[in-house]
């Protein structure tokens, strides 16, 4: 049998730190399927098919990873829809394992049969934010090395940055 993960985010924009918890994850697990979704409390820098494209020309190296959209509904569903048996989640900081220990809390009581796995973020991207990499990047500053090349340079055309 099998063991599927599923790596839900809405990755507005990937970071590195994304791409570094994806591969560690897809060297964990047989089939790694990454969720890109749209965090309706937010203002997306990118659309939803944006975001996948990004994601997949990042991931090309990875043949046990699929992107897919998540559009709407329950994580815990679009889980059990693909077969996965894990939800990975990646902890910064304390502040994260708390609000991710309350979602694992709550996806147990939708579905018991589905574990959450945390993994703790690579040392060099643990300050690493999407919404501080947009505010910096908004303003001019420099992303190289927080965020994929292919990344950097669509945030420097959303921005109008040269």
């Amino acid at each position: 049998m099998s063991k599927i993960a599923l790596y839900a985010g809405s990755f507005d924009p990937v970071s590195n730190g994304h791409l570094n918890l994806i591969q560690r994850g897809a060297a964990l697990f047989d089939q790694l399927i990454v969720a890109v979704a749209t965090n309706t409390s937010k203002k997306s820098l990118f659309t939803t098919d944006e975001k996948v494209q990004l994601m997949q020309e990042n991931l090309t190296h990875l043949p046990n990873v699929t992107v897919v959209q998540h559009t709407g509904g329950l994580t815990i569903d679009l889980a059990k829809e693909w077969n996965a048996t894990v939800l990975l989640r990646g902890i910064r900081n304390v502040k994260d394992f708390e609000y991710e220990a309350d979602v694992a809390a709550m996806n147990k009581t939708q579905n018991k049969e589905i574990e959450t796995v945390f993994l703790t973020a690579d040392e060099k991207y643990r300050f690493v934010s999407s919404s501080l990499i947009k505010e910096v990047a908004m303003f001019g500053g420099d992303i190289t090395g927080l965020v994929p090349e292919n990344v950097n340079r669509a945030m420097k055309g959303k921005y109008e940055i040269e």
